[in-house]
């Protein structure tokens, strides 16, 4: 049975040896991101997430990687993200959100560094963080409708939800030259504080989110209520910014 590792740290030999020994010189750059590059990670529950940078030849040649996912699916290795240093330099500008979570907290296992250079228009991040924002309250929307007035669904749409709201959170703060609070807790005072918003709703739900429960479903209907109308608030200042 595959042993999960305490630590991605633990799988970082082995899994760049795989890889060097399918695309040899290929591999440009493999970097940790995500849960185990903050220090995030719990061992049998969170994934190992892994961006790894290849030429143009080998990227084109995924077929030979294939047999290997189950293996390192089976050690808590999520399928890798596959780019191209062309690919990133394109793409900043249209996810800029995304890479910049990402540069936030990596870490080089092996090769290049190619996320330290990268630099990040504010009217472009400013339009993915309105477009993200008003996606995820539709979602949230519909997602309350599907609850069916059941609590525990309720308790684990705004558990899951918060994540994805502070995904776009540390975006913001930059948007408007704020320094990014380096943990999750302390990114939603200072989103609030940048944008006249009410931060406890946001607390709330990461609450939930780390495992409180003992909420009836009016407690949860009252923070849903608060929580949407705050983000409400948030889209709508988002809207309205004008960067030079």
């Amino acid at each position: 049975m595959a042993k999960i590792p305490k630590t991605p740290q633990e799988v970082f030999p082995e899994f760049v040896a795989d890889l060097k020994g399918i695309y040899g010189e290929g591999l440009q750059s493999l970097i940790l991101f995500g849960s185990g590059a903050r220090g995030d990670y719990v061992p049998g529950k969170s994934d190992i997430n892994f961006l790894a940078i290849l030429d143009e030849n080998a990227v084109n040649d995924l077929e030979r990687l294939q047999p290997l996912i189950p293996k390192w699916k089976k050690r808590a290795v999520a399928v890798p993200l596959i780019m191209t240093k062309a690919f990133i330099c394109s793409s900043v500008d249209v996810y800029p959100v995304e890479f910049l979570n990402m540069k936030r907290h990596y870490q080089v296992v092996h090769g290049e560094d190619v996320l330290k250079d990268l630099v990040f228009d504010g009217k472009a991040l400013r339009l993915q963080c309105e477009r993200e924002l008003k996606g995820k309250l539709m979602l949230l929307r519909t997602g309350f409708l599907n609850t069916a007035g059941k609590a525990e669904d309720l308790r684990r749409l705004m558990a899951a939800s918060i994540t994805a709201f502070l995904s776009v959170f540390g975006a913001l703060l930059l948007v408007r030259g704020r320094e990014i609070p380096k943990e999750r807790r302390d990114i939603v005072p200072a989103v609030a504080q940048t944008y006249g918003l009410d931060a406890a709703p946001f607390l709330r739900c990461i609450d939930l989110r780390e495992g409180k429960k003992d909420l009836s479903l009016g407690d949860l209907k009252a923070i849903f209520q608060s929580y949407t109308v705050e983000i409400q608030k948030l889209i709508k200042a988002v809207d309205d910014l004008i960067l030079p």
